[in-house]
């Protein structure tokens, strides 16, 4: 059975197309793309068409990550009949992405970080007006979440996949 995800930060130029860029790669390496798709996008359309932050794209290439093919798009309501999950990288995000679902599409609207399994922290921290250090620790932070998420969508539909238990 397919899965479809997609990542919503702010503007879809740093923390969400990190996402999907890190998702992309771990899902092609287990061997997963036929059965996994992903997509990003913003809750703004500040940057729509645009490529990612190019410090986000050179310190997630220092990482072998990829994102320079992708570009910058608004979430709109229709993405929550398209994709099995939504995932917030923020309260901010989470809150205007849930005022935008419908009573059924809520369901499918998820936090990044309920995924991660090294980090406590609930929001990936938007690293566009900090400096290079920031930039690293989303890196790491997306790295875990999405390994979280993987292991959460193995074998099942997206919409299923629950986050681990972090007690």
């Amino acid at each position: 059975m397919r899965s479809s995800v997609v990542f919503v930060c702010t503007g879809n130029i740093c923390r969400s197309p990190t996402a999907e860029g890190i998702s992309r790669r771990m899902i092609a390496n287990a061997g997963l793309s036929e059965q996994i798709i992903v997509d990003s996008a913003g809750t703004h359309g500040y940057h729509v068409g645009e490529p990612p932050d190019l410090r986000m794209q050179e310190a997630a290439a220092r990482r072998g990550y990829d994102l320079s093919g992708l570009r910058a798009r608004k979430f709109v309501r229709d993405d929550f009949q398209r994709f099995d999950l939504v995932l917030a990288m923020d309260r901010d995000n989470h809150a205007l992405l849930s005022s935008l679902a419908g009573a059924t599409a809520d369901s499918k609207l998820r936090m990044m970080m309920q995924y991660a399994r090294r980090f406590d922290e609930k929001d990936v921290p938007d690293p566009y007006y900090g400096g290079p250090s920031g930039f690293e620790r989303v890196l790491d932070m997306l790295e875990d979440a999405v390994q979280g998420l993987l292991d959460a969508l193995r074998g099942g539909n997206a919409s299923l996949a629950a986050p681990p238990d972090k007690r």
